[in-house]
């Protein structure tokens, strides 16, 4: 018998087939090639293997196929989805989108050539991130300041420069672990810097940091648990008591506050969270906080504290290698520069979020569910819980009101609703799939809602 693998069509077939070229006008012709290659290897190699594969000789299965791998690989890529979780620092969905004027700084930026290291006063060159620098000095009370890409980039830097072959001395309670299964002591290790537990992991004393202290201690260093917390039996010393022991030993002492809060959080009726102003005025002589958390803006570690400190970090050839970019650096201007004007609650998207009302995301959902009954897709409104999330107040939650939508399959709805163009990622409350107005902006109601009724369908 005649090998069937001999009746496949060839690539170049496949390609001018009528149906393949909006394929080819969406994704590029080399994009659908290597799917159409692709598509027609599996094939073969289950022809090979004995397998049904009679639809594999079929051209409108075949592109069915093509379409199929193209779709994958889409989804795979970078690109916007709606958060209907609830969850308003999401990591894994980016952290909270830029404020208006932070996209439009990344898309001049973007365009064309930029002062990045040039001063148009002197007509020469000029340090990356000044203004920057500035905003954060003048926010936070600080001397002086440095940006670099992420926080745990900052934290590295910070120790190889000030710690590398001597000792850091850390509480036992506060050796957390951050996402994706990076830990404190290894950052510590890496650089070069030896790790000096004291203390407890509930209970830890001025005395206990006072007694590991020795010829070889070069900081004192305290890390906020911004993704757990310790709750009952538990005690340890302020940032100031800390200050004030490491001052008395001619010691840094540094403060790595996670989530870099400038506003009060309790005014959004939530816990107070540490800001960094507070850890400065308390006497850190070093600060590290990420930028793209409760601050706001883009993905960027933030150094701030007492110039002698901070200039030597920006002396330090990891400095270089740990840089910001300028896109990063334009959104993070255009973000710090909504708190120097005193903005920030009503311009920056993750203050605007955790300020949403519960009357508000009430009346919304009651919306949505009308919307989606003019669709044919039943649903309720319920009360609920809006996570913070994202290594920010851990554990803590705002009221809000979802939309529960009645199917009997919500794990299978769940999954056509990530298929979406654009995907929309909500969550099962109660056994039922649940929307979440906190986390979605007004003009993505459109595209949500009508994503859902085409899921439901």
């Amino acid at each position: 018998m005649t090998d069937p693998r001999r009746r496949l069509p060839g690539v170049h077939r496949l390609l001018d087939a009528p149906a393949v070229q909006p394929l080819i006008t969406q994704h590029g012709r080399r994009t659908v090639t290597a799917a159409t290659q692709a598509v027609l290897d599996e094939t073969r190699r289950a022809l090979a293997e004995g397998g049904e594969a009679a639809a594999a000789f079929d051209e409108a299965a075949l592109v069915a196929q093509i379409a199929g791998v193209l779709a994958a690989e889409q989804r795979r890529a970078l690109q916007p989805v709606i958060n209907a979780t609830g969850v308003v620092i999401h990591t894994n969905l980016g952290r909270t989108p830029l404020s208006a004027a932070a996209q439009a700084a990344v898309s001049m930026v973007a365009r064309g050539y930029s002062n990045l290291e040039y001063r148009l006063d002197a007509g020469q060159r000029g340090g990356r991130g000044e203004a920057v620098e500035t905003m954060l000095c003048e926010l936070t009370g600080a001397a002086a300041a440095l940006v670099v890409n992420n926080a745990a980039a900052a934290v590295l830097l910070m120790l190889s420069a000030l710690a590398k072959g001597g000792e850091v001395v850390i509480s036992r309670g506060q050796l957390i672990e951050i996402g994706g299964g990076f830990r404190i002591p290894e950052v510590m290790a890496q650089s070069g810097a030896r790790l000096v537990e004291v203390g407890t992991t509930n209970r830890t004393r001025t005395g206990d940091y006072e007694a590991a202290l020795g010829a070889d201690t070069r900081m004192i260093f305290a890390a906020h648990r911004s993704n757990f917390r310790i709750v009952g039996f538990h005690e340890e010393p302020d940032v100031g008591a800390l200050a004030e022991l490491a001052h008395a030993h001619g010691l840094p002492m540094v403060h790595d506050v996670g989530s870099g809060a400038l506003l009060d959080t309790a005014a959004f009726g939530l816990p107070h969270e540490p800001t960094v102003p507070e850890s400065i005025e308390a006497g850190a002589d070093v600060v590290v906080f990420s930028g793209d958390k409760l601050l706001g803006g883009p993905q960027a570690g933030c150094i701030v504290g007492r110039a002698a400190w901070v200039e030597s970090l920006r002396r330090h050839p990891l400095a270089r290698a740990a840089r910001i970019d300028k896109y990063c650096l334009a959104g993070l201007g255009a973000t710090l520069k909504h708190y120097v004007e005193g903005e920030a609650a009503e311009k920056v998207p993750v203050w605007r979020l955790l300020g949403r009302t519960p009357e508000a995301l009430e009346a919304t959902a009651t919306q949505w569910v009308e919307a989606l009954a003019a669709r044919g897709v039943g649903a309720d409104v319920l009360p609920a819980r809006s996570m913070v999330g994202g290594g920010s107040l851990p554990e803590e939650s705002l009221p809000t009101f979802v939309v529960a939508l009645r199917h009997d399959r919500p794990d299978a709805l769940m999954a056509r609703l990530r298929e979406g163009q654009p995907p929309v990622i909500a969550r099962i409350l109660d056994d039922r799939l649940a929307l979440d107005p906190r986390t979605v902006f007004d003009w993505q109601t459109g595209a949500l809602l009508d994503g859902v009724a085409a899921a439901v369908k």
